[in-house]
């Protein structure tokens, strides 16, 4: 019986985080055959080779990878390379669907390349807004993508003021969730172990740069913030940023810390055990959608600064957004001290995968017109 071939596209520890549950149901399947192209920070030394976790993970998926980047390319340069390496590799595969993730530039040269050689696209967690270039990303791979699997009804209404068919369009919560309710993450003692962490109470720290705006304004960001952590008594384990412009600043700034027995510097960290310490902290500051979307879930406080989750849900007592003044977020740090047990589910309720498969199972799913139509 012939298996149909479904593609993951994965260019971070992120997406690559919230595409796993989906891989594990293709896998369990005996309709579907699963493949997985890992590129971007996964090959990257400096993030810690993290190709090397999927293989851990899939043993027996086929992995295909390249590297699309040089040190200092910039996003543009990463974009083309990756549209030539995924017509070198796509046209050997012939996959009979490809999955990609949210907003990363990797996720846009699948979405390219697919729409214009009429590959069946399905693109998960579209609808969200930021207010940051990772929108623009977004929303662009929604116009190019055929199918769409959603986190809620709010990103299903975004997508459908972008001109999307209402038939394609499916609410199915976000996978993160599937990982984050499951009862047999890490241990916190065995997480400890694993990354040499020696104190007991901690704070979360994850800064990524904003590429729309300008350098010196990272740069002003930076010394607001670094500064503000450095006063405060807490504890900090802080995951190096992402790989966008700008992140050198942030990367400077980072090492300064490397000798202060306060911080704790991890380049990478598998998902699983980033979950077993968030779910552990004290609290979580800086700008990731970590702190607007997971730390909720489990009821941890957050602190986010500047605009880069502007639009993103944000009604939770949990979150409070703040600009960079460091009077005010020494003040906020100083407030959270106890974790808050009111945890928010806007996200999904953990039954993504089961939800995806089943989709993909309907016969009418594959009968989805390559042709894009806008209502």
């Amino acid at each position: 019986m012939y298996k149909k071939k479904i593609l993951f596209l994965t260019g971070t520890r992120a997406d690559y985080g919230k595409l796993k549950p989906l891989i594990n149901a293709v896998k369990e399947d005996k309709n579907f055959s699963p493949l997985i192209l890992a590129t971007g920070m996964h090959m990257l030394k400096k993030y810690g080779n993290t190709y090397t976790e999927i293989i851990k993970d899939f043993k027996n998926v086929k992995l295909y990878k390249f590297i699309n980047q040089k040190k200092n390319d910039s996003m543009d340069i990463v974009l083309s390379n990756t549209i030539k390496k995924l017509n070198f590799y796509l046209s050997k595969i012939n996959p009979d669907l490809v999955i990609v993730h949210g907003d990363r530039i990797e996720t846009l040269a699948a979405s390219i390349y697919c729409n214009l050689h009429n590959i069946l696209l399905v693109h998960v967690e579209g609808g969200e807004v930021s207010g940051t270039i990772d929108e623009c990303i977004r929303h662009a791979t929604t116009k190019l993508s055929h199918l769409h699997f959603v986190a809620n009804q709010k990103a299903k209404k975004v997508i459908r003021r972008l001109g999307e068919l209402d038939k394609n369009i499916y609410v199915i919560g976000s996978p993160e969730v599937d990982t984050m309710i499951k009862k047999d993450l890490p241990s916190l003692i065995d997480t400890k172990k694993r990354y040499d962490i020696k104190f007991n109470n901690y704070a979360i720290f994850l800064f990524h740069p904003v590429t729309t705006q300008k350098r010196i304004e990272t740069l002003r960001q930076c010394k607001i913030l670094f500064s503000a952590i450095k006063k405060s008594k807490n504890n900090y384990i802080i995951i190096y940023p992402n790989n966008d412009t700008y992140s050198d600043i942030i990367f400077n700034f980072i090492q300064k810390l490397k000798n202060d027995k306060k911080f704790k510097i991890l380049p990478t960290i598998r998902f699983e055990y980033y979950l077993t310490l968030l779910k552990n902290s004290e609290f979580i500051i800086g700008n990731s959608s970590s702190g607007v979307r997971e730390a909720p879930v489990y009821g941890i406080k957050s602190i986010n600064l500047g605009n880069r989750q502007n639009n993103r849900i944000a009604k939770s007592s949990l979150i409070k957004n703040l600009n960079f003044d460091q009077k005010k977020i020494l003040n906020e740090i100083n407030k959270l001290k106890n974790h808050n047990t009111i945890k928010s589910y806007n996200f999904g309720k953990g039954n993504s995968a089961s939800k995806f498969i089943n989709i993909l199972k309907k016969r009418k799913f594959w009968l989805t017109d390559r042709q894009k139509y806008f209502s």
